[in-house]
């Protein structure tokens, strides 16, 4: 689960706009405004290097933050999008939303797969196909957590894991209605090439 909520620092941006964006990237910051908990929004600039260091972390949209600006109070935001040059793929802008502990959120929470050594499929070679690398969860503000573990201790090849059958952290619910497919181990395709000229073969004795 998430520990300690990081500081997220910027600093109160003046003017909005076109105008006031461009020479805030010409100073070498990202714009963004921080929106929501019925508060007027705010205009911000963080420094580019240190949102570019943050964003290569990972996780960076599933992340609860401590904004710190100064002359105001600290507050909970999560950030609900990063604009990105569409030649570069830097940022460009971003948006926060403020959030109390208690908010109910949906995000992506990265997927974890352990006990690899522990699954007979992956054993005799099966390749383990994932089929979502992350998950939508309604989780709480308060409580995110850093990932959901899928456990392949047991698996064999043809085995399908859904999300029914992950332990799923306290009061986080998925946001799609259905058991989904998360990922399967498959047969090599050396097996499957084997199974296929098999198949082929009984069908022809059988003509």
């Amino acid at each position: 689960m998430a520990g300690e909520i990081p500081d997220f620092v910027a600093q109160e941006r003046a003017g909005t706009g076109k105008g006031a964006a461009r020479a805030a990237r010409r100073a070498g910051m990202v714009p963004g405004v921080v929106y929501g908990g019925d508060v007027a929004p705010l205009a911000i600039q963080v420094p580019f290097n240190a949102l570019l260091k943050q964003l290569k972390q990972g996780r960076f949209l599933a992340t609860l933050f401590n904004l710190k600006v100064e002359g105001h109070d600290d507050v909970r935001v999560i950030c609900r999008s990063v604009q990105r040059d569409v030649v570069k793929d830097l940022p460009t802008h971003l948006d926060l939303m403020r959030l109390k502990r208690t908010t109910r959120v949906n995000l992506h929470i990265p997927v974890e797969f352990i006990n690899h050594a522990e699954a007979p499929g992956l054993k005799r070679g099966g390749v383990l196909t994932v089929v979502r690398a992350d998950v939508e969860l309604s989780v709480i503000a308060g409580d995110i957590p850093d990932h959901i573990t899928v456990d392949l201790a047991g698996k064999v090849i043809g085995d399908t894991l859904t999300i029914s059958q992950v332990d799923l952290p306290k009061d986080a619910v998925p946001t799609i209605d259905r058991d989904f497919v998360i990922a399967n181990i498959t047969a090599p395709s050396g097996l499957r090439s084997s199974d296929d000229a098999e198949a082929a073969e009984e069908d022809a004795s059988e003509e």
